[in-house]
């Protein structure tokens, strides 16, 4: 057997998510896109705006529509999540309305800023429990050490954004809650030590042989992203544009295989054209179908209530936001994965 032979052997091994090209390509490519962004906007920030609506216009709307694929592209999941998909956008609506009719568009924008961080922060969590799932004979930390190691680089991240004090973000007036300097610099060094601890505690598990190599590599890309984006940079833009493309390839792609995953046997009558588009090689028409939904419903749909009820831009984010804030609270109750369905799906035992 040869050393290249050995070697594929080895990868097929492993246990990844889906496989060895898609998780490597999910868990290094998409860091490295988002780290490549960066250092061209650092190079020739004048792109800026051309990298943002290509990352609007091809990845956040479709990273939100992907969610609709999930809870109502076919009957079983759209009865499951009627209320999601419908009942619970009036509410959205007028808390939304609300705050900026009583207190003015800062408070959107200071809401999004912090909620799309702690939504970016719990997907990943997710995903990483989801590679955790996949090799239960792995040494990991547990309890409160977990988390703590986890949450610490995005917790140290944010304090840190906060304490800078930026009044604007994307151009926009933002709140930032003022966070002293001392505690952010407090939580930086609480960081350092945890990940420290991860490193001692995952090369000891080598060395025992029950090294969770996949999740030791996410959780290494995991701390990459979330330091480049809210402590590589004091551009506070540049620095939430970097993780926002990382956060809405990783869902779209999540999605995708979930989908995938799930249509595994073949086309499902009774969700035909979902299983179709999800099925292996047509990895290209299920992104298709939605860059063609993003379409109709980001420059049909909401440009036409734009035009009929509000007027510039300040009612366009508005809009814009009571979808992400709807989208933001439909993933917190779709992707729990205590759900039996949802391990099942993904092959994951959580013990």
């Amino acid at each position: 057997m040869t050393a290249g032979t050995q070697a594929h052997i080895t990868r097929a091994s492993l246990p990844w998510m889906r496989n060895a090209t898609f998780d490597v390509g999910f868990i290094f490519g998409l860091l490295g896109l988002s780290a490549a962004t960066g250092l061209i906007l650092l190079w020739q920030p004048d792109l800026f705006y051309p990298i943002l609506v290509i990352d609007l216009w091809f990845l956040g709307y479709h990273h939100v529509i992907a969610t609709f694929t999930r809870i109502c592209f076919d009957k079983e999941s759209f009865q499951e999540h009627k209320f999601l998909a419908l009942g619970l956008l009036p509410f959205i609506i007028v808390l939304t309305l609300g705050m900026v009719l009583l207190f003015g568009l800062w408070t959107v924008v200071t809401v999004y800023f912090y909620w799309q961080w702690w939504h970016y922060t719990r997907q990943s969590w997710g995903i990483s429990r989801a590679y955790r799932g996949k090799d239960r004979d792995a040494k990991y930390e547990d309890g409160w050490l977990d988390q703590a190691i986890f949450y610490a680089v995005p917790v140290f991240g944010i304090l840190n954004r906060s304490a800078e004090q930026h009044t604007t973000f994307i151009g926009m007036p933002l709140w930032s809650v003022p966070v002293p300097t001392q505690i952010a610099d407090l939580c930086g060094i609480i960081a350092v030590g945890l990940l420290a601890v991860w490193v001692i505690a995952r090369v000891r598990a080598a060395l025992q042989g029950r090294l969770a190599i996949v999740h030791t590599m996410y959780m290494l890309s995991h701390f990459a992203i979330f330091s480049l984006g809210y402590l590589a940079t004091s551009d506070i833009t540049l620095g939430w544009l970097m993780i926002n493309i990382w956060h809405n390839a990783q869902y779209i792609l999540f999605v995708w295989m979930y989908n995938n995953k799930r249509f595994s046997d073949g086309i499902d009558p009774n969700a035909k054209f979902l299983s179709y588009i999800s099925q292996n090689g047509r990895m290209w028409l299920y992104m298709l179908t939605c860059v063609l939904i993003t379409g109709v419903v980001y420059w049909g749909v909401l440009r036409a209530i734009d035009w009929l009820f509000f007027a510039g831009i300040s009612a366009t984010i508005v809009l814009y936001q009571i979808v992400n804030f709807h989208h933001y609270m439909i993933d917190t109750k779709i992707w729990k994965l205590r759900k039996p369905k949802i391990q099942k799906t993904l092959e994951i035992d959580r013990g």
